[in-house]
């Protein structure tokens, strides 16, 4: 009967999915069904990890990530958790070979969040960035190229660059949020309590960059992950697009979205370009 518990395990990662991010879920949904799950059962557990950090206020956080930190040690050695989760999660590490390292980063980012408040270099924000998006990015090219590693080196920096470029996005998005209920700063060198135009700009042009060499490693990836990868691309992009053209002062106050019909309307574009070869 164990090939219905890790069934029920992998339908709790694709709850999750759906549940916490519509958007994600929707782009999720674009990739093929050989690869869908395992991007599934990825997002399943980040989210999980990140929802310690962030959400559990009334609860002794330090313990619970201990605790799910072993867990997850325990699952990956044992190859199976009765936490659906990590057991979902432990299945694709192990399809996919996925470097322990990619992992362990992921997790001290996490960590970080428990206490670390201010990102006050650009070491420590690039150094946060890279394990809570980019080694993520790297867990879903893993999947994306399907165990071929000459494209996965190959894709390694953009798949990077685009994870960067997601992560930056939600800051920006979540400025509001993280300055003032989680007391976090993530941008260097950058007065949240004063963010102005010029300071909105340096950071946008940044994360323009990162979309610009992300966006060359979406054209080269395999069919099965390419339409999938692209459309997320698109609605971060129109995310952006959406912030640089709200003023500072509201971008602190308020949470800046898409709305589902924009949501729809980018599928629609994403399906005809991908269909026409124009990505």
């Amino acid at each position: 009967m164990k090939n219905i518990f890790d069934l029920v395990s992998y339908k709790c990662s694709k709850l999750v999915t759906e549940q916490y991010s519509t958007s994600f879920s929707l782009a999720t949904k674009m990739l093929h069904a050989s690869i869908r799950g395992d991007i599934y059962n990825i997002y399943g557990f980040v989210r999980f990890a990140d929802e310690i950090v962030d959400s559990f206020h009334h609860y002794n956080k330090p313990y619970l990530f201990d605790k799910f930190e072993q867990d997850l040690e325990e699952a990956l050695e044992q190859k199976i958790s009765l936490n659906p989760i990590l057991n979902s999660f432990q299945h694709t590490f192990h399809k996919y070979d996925i470097p322990l390292h990619l992992v362990q980063s992921f997790m001290k980012s996490m960590r970080m969040d428990l206490k670390k408040t201010i990102y006050s270099t650009p070491k420590e924000y690039q150094d946060y960035i890279y394990g809570s998006a980019d080694v993520v990015g790297l867990m879903c090219l893993k999947v994306f190229v399907q165990g071929n590693n000459n494209q996965y080196e190959h894709l390694k920096v953009s798949a990077m660059a685009l994870g960067s470029a997601f992560q930056k996005v939600n800051f920006l998005r979540d400025l509001k949020t993280d300055f003032e209920e989680l007391n976090r700063s993530y941008f260097p060198n950058t007065n949240l309590k004063q963010l102005n135009e010029e300071d909105k700009i340096r950071i946008i042009n940044e994360i323009k960059a990162d979309f610009k060499l992300g966006y060359s490693g979406i054209t080269q990836l395999p069919p099965q992950a390419k339409f999938g990868v692209y459309t997320a691309y698109k609605y971060y992009y129109k995310l952006l697009q959406k912030l640089q053209s709200t003023p500072p002062q509201f971008i602190k106050n308020s949470r800046i979205r898409v709305s589902n019909p924009q949501k729809f309307r980018l599928l629609a574009q994403s399906y005809l370009n991908y269909k026409l070869k124009l990505v």
